[in-house]
């Protein structure tokens, strides 16, 4: 089955008064990389959540946003009063003239006077921001399922084309040899005193030289086995790039064989489409 690298899923969900949404999308690349942006609130559960991306998203040049929104009010601020009168007593103490009032501004100027209220991550929480991750990689991997329809369409289409221009060599073939033939009986008949026995020897190698039958058979056997593996197996990019580079290995020497403008061309053609398959595969998962 064929996965696309690039995806983009989003997934949003509230908990306790706070709305978390998370984005991700990915482009190809050849291993996982990750860049993730977290809240300082979630800082601790960095390594989790990557560990839930990279299992479930394998490959690609990933991008994650995680974002926090406080949908109601709250009061995190916590003002120690008992601190603060003890403050306002010490400095009337050693001043004695003065408001209360001038004394409070100073006073909760002094330590631990005002302070925030510890807002520790509950487990409750956590279990509720993997689930939003989970979701948004939910989308993302269909979104990867659509694109990778496609991707598979257009790859079935350039291997099918390949294999249409390599059937159309086969009229070719026998015309190339029987001209090459006519070429060296012509130029024997020039000649006297022609070792015929050396010169059908060396005709023959020429003419083996020439031979692509073991080139068109190598390449079938690729284009089938490539449609095998993007039929039957997951995560193929990797092996789909490898059979592409055997294709078009083969593809090179018939077109270095080939001493026939006809064949020339559909060797052209091949290679056009062997382009957009080498293109299209850099983006299989």
């Amino acid at each position: 089955m064929i996965l696309s690298m690039t995806g983009f899923g989003r997934a949003e969900g509230v908990f306790e008064g706070k709305k978390i949404s998370i984005d991700i999308k990915s482009l190809n690349s050849k291993s996982f990389d990750l860049n993730i942006k977290i809240p300082l609130r979630y800082k601790e559960k960095e390594f989790e959540v990557r560990k839930i991306l990279n299992d479930r998203i394998i490959r690609g040049k990933v991008d994650c946003y995680i974002n926090i929104e406080n949908l109601e009010e709250t009061n995190d601020v916590k003002i120690n009063r008992s601190l603060i009168d003890s403050y306002m007593n010490e400095l009337k103490n050693i001043a004695s003239d003065g408001p209360d009032f001038e004394y409070l501004k100073m006073a909760v100027r002094l330590p631990d006077a005002i302070t925030s209220r510890p807002d520790e991550l509950t487990e409750g929480e956590w279990e509720a921001l993997a689930k939003i991750v989970n979701n948004a990689v939910d989308k993302f991997q269909d979104f990867r399922k659509t694109e990778g329809k496609i991707l598979h369409e257009e790859l079935e289409r350039n291997i099918k084309n390949i294999d249409k221009s390599l059937a159309e060599v086969v009229p070719y073939e026998q015309v190339r040899i029987d001209a090459v033939k006519e070429r060296y009986m012509k130029t024997l008949k020039e000649f006297e005193n022609v070792d015929e026995t050396r010169f059908y020897q060396e005709m023959a190698y020429f003419t083996e030289k020439l031979d692509i039958q073991e080139e068109k058979v190598r390449l079938s056997q690729h284009l089938k086995y490539y449609s095998e593996v993007m039929e039957n197996e997951d995560f193929n990019g990797k092996k789909l790039g490898f059979i592409s580079q055997e294709i078009g290995r083969e593809i090179n020497t018939l077109g270095s064989k080939a001493n026939h403008a006809e064949i020339q061309k559909l060797v052209v053609m091949m290679k056009d489409d062997l382009e957009k398959i080498k293109e299209q595969t850099l983006n299989v998962l």
